[in-house]
């Protein structure tokens, strides 16, 4: 009994973790509480060195020096500030006018100020918010379908889950080991190409359904040609700028994206201050949002690193990597079983969530398969969008639903997401067929890497370590010992 025990460890603490969110329990706890338990558990067997759990405070000690980590405060609150400046107010107003003459004109408005809204915010509650807002009660007057508005509205939110400054992006990096700047470039165009899917749903529904998209009616168009393109390049001008300000210097390394972060900040601060729109209780509100969200991922983290160090010291992630490097298929019936893994887990957990408990496990069987993780990092955030649209669960439906007038029903939100998941699963297709759409070097470096560029499978140059792996475990790891 004792050995079985002392096999199955691995799987034994994987199960009592599943379990532990099924009954609800929050995740940093139930990461932190298994990873004790069996901590205790495996030093009761002689699995475990009692020193291994020593070295718990000096990971956290790394956890808290990491810099990378310090890009998702300064990315929270640089959308917080613009969400509630009323920045996007003033472009879905302005771009629903300039859209509104053609048929499903405020679906692309959405789509449209939803991506420049994720390239500006990162943070998919205060977009979706802000356009459920804004928009759903206008294209509801307007006779467009509730089920395509609330769909439409939902998903453009979720870009700003992909489109950078990504905060799942950050984590995702943090997690792989790989330059924050390197995944920002990779998911870019795949951001980009999803937008356009979006748009393209739309322009089909107006053309086979065209009472479910109307144009904006002649009594809506309030506003003469000329003041609108003047208003247009007023508001479109200052998030290009900060666009510009935070991404333009990541991607031509003059900044890395923790200082992209604070100019970002910076700037949304001044934006709100040239339109007279700062006070105390914005930055109050600003503020308090910050924290909650930073608190939550670091609680997350601090669970997940107690977690993974217990999981490793009892060979779990050997037991993990045996399970998936027997599939068969290779690279591809790995990437297919874990994109499926992801798909079904991302109804019941956040994409956070995902990235802390997954994406460790999965990383070193990626590597050993020679995947790139960049690009590996890429198709699984995709992937993890479809947590914020999935129904029941989904935290863009909820999001959308707390702001929605009573004629919209959950079931018309749930109904509108289901073409959107659709897309979102056909982009993770996509990806895996064309890898080169995640492309991230440099063109220096292009002719070099050019087969690499567009077969990831193959080995990838190394990457500076980070923080974690410059640390050293302060016990070394052997087998387990069977003997009492």
């Amino acid at each position: 009994m004792t050995e079985w025990l002392i096999s199955a460890m691995g799987p034994l603490m994987f199960a009592g973790l599943v379990l532990f969110l099924l009954l609800g329990y929050p995740v940093a706890f139930a990461l932190a509480a298994i990873g004790l338990a069996f901590g205790a558990i495996g030093i009761e067997l002689d699995l475990l060195n009692i020193a291994l759990l020593q070295a718990l405070p000096a990971r956290i000690y790394g956890i808290m020096q990491n810099e990378t980590l310090l890009a998702i405060p300064f990315f929270t609150f640089m959308g917080l500030i613009l969400e509630r400046s009323g920045m996007a107010e003033d472009l879905l107003e302005t771009i629903g006018q300039l859209f509104g003459p053609i048929r499903g004109g405020l679906a692309y408005a959405v789509i449209f100020v939803g991506a420049l809204l994720a390239a500006t915010t990162g943070v998919v509650a205060a977009s979706v918010i802000s356009m459920g807002l804004i928009s759903l009660p206008v294209m509801l007057r307007q006779g467009y379908s509730a089920r395509l508005s609330a769909g439409v509205i939902a998903a453009s939110g979720t870009l700003a889950q992909i489109i950078p400054p990504s905060l799942v992006l950050i984590v995702m990096a943090d997690q792989l080991g790989r330059p924050i700047g390197d995944l920002y470039r990779a998911a870019l165009v795949p951001g980009l190409l999803l937008t356009g899917c979006y748009a393209a749903y739309v322009l089909i529904v107006s053309i086979v359904k065209p009472s479910a998209a109307p144009a904006l009616s002649a009594e809506a168009r309030h506003q003469a040609p000329g003041v609108l393109l003047k208003r247009v390049l007023a508001t479109l001008v200052p998030p290009v700028v900060l666009i510009f300000l935070v991404l333009g210097t990541i991607f031509l390394g003059i900044a890395t994206p923790t200082e992209g972060g604070a100019m970002g900040a910076c700037g949304a601060l001044l934006l709100a201050l040239s339109k007279g729109r700062i006070s105390w209780s914005l930055l109050r509100q600003a503020l308090d949002g910050t924290t909650r969200l930073s608190c939550f991922v670091m609680f997350i983290l601090i669970g997940s690193t107690v977690f993974g160090l217990v999981f490793r010291g009892v060979n779990g992630d050997l037991w993990v990597e045996h399970l998936l490097t027997g599939l068969p298929g290779g690279a591809l019936g790995f990437l297919i079983v874990v994109n499926l893994l992801v798909f079904v887990l991302a109804f019941f957990l956040d994409y956070f969530e995902l990235a802390f408990i997954l994406v460790p496990l999965l990383a070193p069987v990626a590597e050993k398969l020679g995947i790139d993780l960049v690009w590996f990092g890429v198709l699984l955030a995709v992937n993890m969008q479809t947590s914020f649209m999935h129904p029941p669960f989904g935290f863009a439906l909820f999001y959308l639903k707390s702001v929605a007038p009573k004629s919209v029903t959950s079931g018309d939100i749930y109904r509108g997401a289901i073409p959107f998941v659709i897309i979102q699963i056909g982009m993770v297709a996509t990806l895996m067929a064309f890898p080169g759409l995640a492309s991230y070097r440099d063109a220096a470096k292009a002719h070099d890497t050019a087969v690499q560029d567009h077969m990831p499978f193959l080995d990838n140059p190394e990457y500076p370590p980070t923080v974690f792996e410059l640390k050293p475990d302060p016990v070394p790891r052997s087998a387990p010992s069977h003997d009492r």
